[in-house]
């Protein structure tokens, strides 16, 4: 349909009828014809702006509705990919519909046109259940973090040593110690953590440490017919350390988080050769030496350095993570220890032995876990955590009765939001191994300033 003809079916009966000839006794009205001629032309000329708007609504109606069929056609996928890479305030056509202009201004590396605003992605790892020592999420920066820090742990193995020869397979000739070792542990510490930026976090822990062992055993031959216990205990400072992290940049919101961190654990608590030890072989009159220590110590006696590196990845509903790491320990020269004599009185009672230099064995660990949030408050995860301890040595060489020890833990753990600064968190460590604490139980208050 033209602008002339059909945008308005009274038109044509309008134009016919001005266009027939005037009466004849308007022929000599003069100047009145003119205008009145002039006021037909202004008319159609009034009409034919009409139809031209009618026909442009008509053209804007026909785009909106091609717009629309072929927004149609496009997956929710792809609209939601151009809804997320867009810039803000993009100006569009009017006519064709928002997604259909997206698509229509496509360049010809099929590279979609921003048309809405792109989310922020977060450049924090998510919160989980602290299980392990080290923390995922570092603080942020300027950002002080107190956390004080309660954790018990129960340790027991049996140990059996034949001393002697056999005449035959059923015949033994010497000493046979069976020995129970029972162990209880309680460490009160206090972890303060500062953000220097947001990706940088330096960490100082300080414990103290009450740990008591209890030893059941009996030697058979020397003629004692029931156990006998050995109990030692100890208390005070322990092992300060000292801890810095930093989270490396985040390629992507699909791509795992990583935290690189070094410890330095100092030797601040009383060591094994600070302690006096009991007889180590036999004392004088027949009295049997155990060669444990009278009073058990709070530190490693050895200054160690372990570097790490820890992961998380979130893959909703839970988030995976995990570390590895390597501990050394510092060789220490020139060692002692002080042992009793069980010499009479009026005789002296300790000697110093030497030792000579130590080095005690280093250590390759991994964990790894996953967490899921319950809700905006509660959240849980469970893990494992592996330790393989290398042989200590002495002088050069290997420490006699010093093998390799594998240390496995089961680990399970919970956290609650108590508030928008302070949160409680709870970790059970089951023991896998036959050198493993049975049973270890920490419980965490990060309390944020």
């Amino acid at each position: 349909m033209t602008a002339a003809a059909g945008a308005w079916p009274g038109r044509t009966l309008l134009v016919a009828a001005l266009a027939l000839p005037l009466p004849a006794w308007t022929q000599d009205a003069g100047p009145g014809v003119a205008a009145h001629e002039a006021r037909i032309q202004a008319l159609e000329a009034k009409l034919d702006a009409q139809a031209r708007q009618i026909q442009d609504l008509r053209d804007y109606v026909q785009g909106q509705r091609l717009g629309w069929d072929e927004a149609a056609d496009i997956d929710a996928t792809r609209l939601g990919e151009l809804r997320a890479r867009g810039a803000a305030g993009a100006a569009l056509p009017a006519g064709p519909s928002m997604a259909a202009a997206a698509v229509a201004a496509q360049s010809a590396d099929d590279r979609p046109v921003p048309v809405g605003q792109a989310p922020v992605e977060s450049t924090r790892p998510p919160e989980i259940a602290q299980i392990f020592d080290q923390p995922g999420v570092l603080t942020p920066r300027g950002t002080l973090v107190l956390e004080p820090s309660l954790q018990t742990g129960y340790y027991s193995n049996d140990r059996v040593a034949l001393i002697g020869y056999t005449v035959i397979p059923a015949i033994l000739i010497g000493l046979i110690d069976v020995r129970q070792v029972k162990t209880t542990s309680l460490s009160v510490g206090l972890a303060a953590r500062y953000g220097l930026a947001n990706r940088f976090e330096l960490e100082l822990k300080v414990p103290y440490m009450y740990i008591r062992g209890d030893t059941v055993s009996r030697e058979i031959f020397t003629g004692s017919a029931q156990d006998s216990v050995f109990s030692a205990d100890g208390n005070g400072l322990g092992d300060i350390e000292m801890t810095a992290r930093y989270q490396l940049p985040n390629k992507g919101a699909d791509r795992p988080f990583y935290v690189l961190w070094l410890r330095y654990k100092s030797r601040t608590g009383e060591d094994l050769f600070e302690v006096t030890t009991d007889c180590v072989t036999r004392c004088v009159a027949n009295a049997t030496g155990t060669g444990l220590p009278l009073e058990l110590p709070t530190g490693s006696g050895f200054a160690s350095v372990q570097p790490g590196v820890t992961w998380l990845y979130a893959s909703d509903p839970v988030v995976f993570f995990g570390s590895l790491s390597y501990l050394h320990n510092f060789a220490r020269k020139d060692v002692s220890r002080t042992t009793l004599t069980g010499a009479p009185e009026g005789f002296p009672q300790t000697t110093t032995e030497y030792l000579g230099e130590v080095d005690a064995g280093d250590i390759i660990g991994f964990n790894v876990g996953v967490g899921l949030a319950l809700n905006e408050r509660a959240a849980i995860s469970i893990g494992y955590d592996h330790n393989i301890v290398q042989r200590s040595q002495q002088n050069g060489s290997d420490l006699p009765g010093s093998v390799r020890v594998v240390l496995g833990t089961l680990m399970l753990g919970g956290t609650y939001r108590i508030s928008e600064r302070t949160s409680l968190n709870i970790a059970l460590g089951a023991g896998m191994t036959r050198d493993t604490p049975d049973v270890t139980l920490v419980a965490r208050l990060p309390i944020r300033f």
